[in-house]
């Protein structure tokens, strides 16, 4: 079967103000941001579903009609969704973070629920009990911060940079995970005697734009600049940008981060698909409640060398990116005009016309949908998509391999 589905905006203030807007079709308020469109059955944003012509959130209809999920779905992963579909337009940073393992949630939000923290309060950190792997495809050129460089990258970073040098020394005689630990709760003094060096020697270059992308003295600049942060006030998630890779993905390329690792979204726009979790522990560079010691005894200090998914082949009009996760995967489907795929849902799909305008048909029912229009199919649903007007779409479910 298939559903027209609406998603839902957020809008989170390090959002920009035209992309979603326009990839979506609708009217862009004033001074209003846009950050994230969500499609999924998240309890704290569901998406809508039409069926016989009246709406209702989809985890309310997945309740009455948990056949829609499919059998292995069920077994699995409950009556609910695995999966959260995401577009993000990040016009400013977002806050270092990471996201827990699923038995790390089930004992943090256990935990805080028997504390009495409401799920809306401000403070809390765990907003359900699910773990939240995630992936990204770039729809721009995308820079992040990933997974904690080599120990031996990050002491000549350090000694790179003069009011730096000491940290190296530091480094050289401790674990990261210790070094790191004493980083992230250094008072503002330490702070300032760190960075503030930095900031002023690099101040006519970062203006004049002679620094380059991969340098973390640009970002630091970039990210006060963006985010308003006084010299006198400095936040802690700025050193983070002298530990962490420094990643470009190009657009059409994507990024997996699994459980624990550090990072945090700098500049771009991008497809986001996590298991179903809301999941957020936050280390700095944010408005939002931060965490230092849930941060702290939840992340993995383990050595990254990025790994870059490469672009969908172009002779490959249907197309799966392969990630570890077990809860999401993602297919990218191209169209030219005229161009019909059959395809069969193993377990319940979201799709997401991307670019141009298509038909989905399924027995006696079609759907005409075009860019920032999306469906919910059935599991076992057979189903073909055939191009109006050349462009692609991606789809949500679970790996086949389930």
């Amino acid at each position: 079967m298939l559903y027209p589905l609406n998603g839902k905006l957020q809008h989170y203030v390090w959002g920009g103000q035209q992309f979603l807007p326009e990839f979506l079709g609708i009217p862009a308020q004033k001074n209003q941001y846009y950050a994230e469109w969500w499609l999924g059955d998240h309890n704290s944003a569901p998406s809508l579903i039409e069926e016989n012509g009246t709406s209702q959130p989809l985890n309310a209809f997945l309740a009455k009609n948990p056949t829609a999920l499919g059998e292995a779905s069920q077994a699995q992963f409950g009556r609910s969704l695995p999966y959260l579909l995401k577009i993000l337009d990040v016009k400013q940073p977002l806050s270092i973070q990471l996201h827990p393992t699923k038995a790390q949630a089930e004992a943090g939000f256990a935990k805080e629920n028997a504390l009495g923290i409401a799920l809306n309060d401000p403070t809390r950190t765990y907003k359900d009990n699910n773990h939240k792997p995630e992936m990204m495809i770039a729809l721009s050129d995308f820079w992040l911060l990933h997974g904690f460089k080599t120990k031996r990258a990050i002491i000549e970073t350090l000694q790179a940079r003069p009011s730096l040098a000491p940290l190296a020394e530091k480094l050289a005689q401790q674990s990261l995970a210790d070094f790191y630990a004493d980083l992230m709760q250094a008072e503002q003094q330490a702070l300032a005697m760190w960075l503030n060096p930095i900031i002023q020697a690099n101040q006519t270059a970062y203006a004049q734009h002679q620094l380059s992308l991969d340098n973390p003295d640009y970002w630091v600049l970039y990210t006060m600049e963006a985010m308003q942060i006084p010299p006198e006030k400095l936040d802690v998630g700025l050193i983070c940008f002298y530990l962490f890779n420094i990643v470009e993905v190009k657009k059409g390329e994507g990024i997996f981060q699994d459980a624990g690792i550090p990072h945090a979204y700098l500049r771009g726009q991008n497809i986001e698909l996590m298991a179903c979790s809301d999941n957020v522990i936050r280390g700095g560079l944010t408005p939002k409640h931060v965490d230092i010691a849930e941060l702290l005894k939840v992340i993995d200090y383990r050595e990254v060398i990025p790994q870059i998914i490469p672009i969908a082949p172009k002779n490959e009009p249907v197309f799966t990116y392969q990630t570890p996760a077990k809860d999401f995967a993602l297919t990218q489907v191209s169209y030219q005009q005229g161009e019909q795929h059959r395809l069969h849902s193993q377990s319940a799909e979201i799709l997401l016309v991307m670019r141009g305008e298509l038909k989905i048909s399924e027995n006696s029912t079609a759907l005409h949908l075009k860019q920032g229009q999306s469906t919910f199919i059935s599991a076992d649903s057979e189903y073909s998509i055939t191009g109006i007007e050349e462009g692609y779409a991606v789809i949500a479910r679970l790996p086949t391999q389930l």
